[in-house]
């Protein structure tokens, strides 16, 4: 027996946040001008997010190789750091407080499916990153995550459930190490 009737999969009405068109548009936006633009055009790039919707704060730094889903869920604080090749996947929104690090090759996923159900049904919940949080590289951060200010995730760690303390996390899935 199949368990999922993929054919019957539909996207709610209303879950990208904006219309076909725009969805579009930003992801052209994103391959052509996005992604090619040299290393240092940090301001650039802060502009076309903020032309796409998203909030971003001053001296932003994210780099060109970095993938967003939806910029219009993505607001990112004062002096935020967002690395090479790291994702956000923004079907819900993710906000990212200032004076926080996404190291390279991180990934903030917001959204998955509902296994238990045929129709295989997507769902979003929103991720929050604390202020003055260092996620080291490649690390995972899942959707409803809470991440408090201060805390520091250490590389290839798996965040599944929200941190509620200011201190070192390190695995898969995350255990608290030390506080801090």
């Amino acid at each position: 027996m199949c368990r999922y009737q993929l054919d019957k999969f539909r996207v709610p009405k209303g879950f990208r946040g904006k219309n076909f068109i725009i969805v579009q548009l930003w992801w052209f936006v994103q391959l052509f001008l996005f992604s090619t633009s040299p290393q240092f055009c940090y301001g650039w790039r802060r502009f076309l997010l903020r032309a796409f919707g998203a909030k971003i704060g001053k001296n932003v730094i994210i780099r060109p190789s970095v993938k967003i889903t939806y910029p219009w869920k993505v607001e990112l604080g004062n002096n935020t750091w967002v690395g090479d090749d790291v994702v956000l996947y923004s079907l819900g929104n993710i906000t990212i407080g200032e004076n926080s690090v996404v190291s390279q090759k991180s990934y903030i996923c917001t959204g998955s499916h509902d296994y238990r159900k045929a129709t295989f049904d997507i769902y979003s919940l929103d991720v929050v990153i604390g202020k003055g949080v260092w996620l080291a590289t490649d690390v995972y951060v899942g959707p409803g995550v809470v991440i408090c200010d201060g805390a520091i995730v250490g590389a290839r760690s798996s965040v599944f459930k929200s941190l509620k303390n200011e201190a070192l996390y390190l695995g898969s899935p995350v255990k608290e190490i030390k506080k801090i």
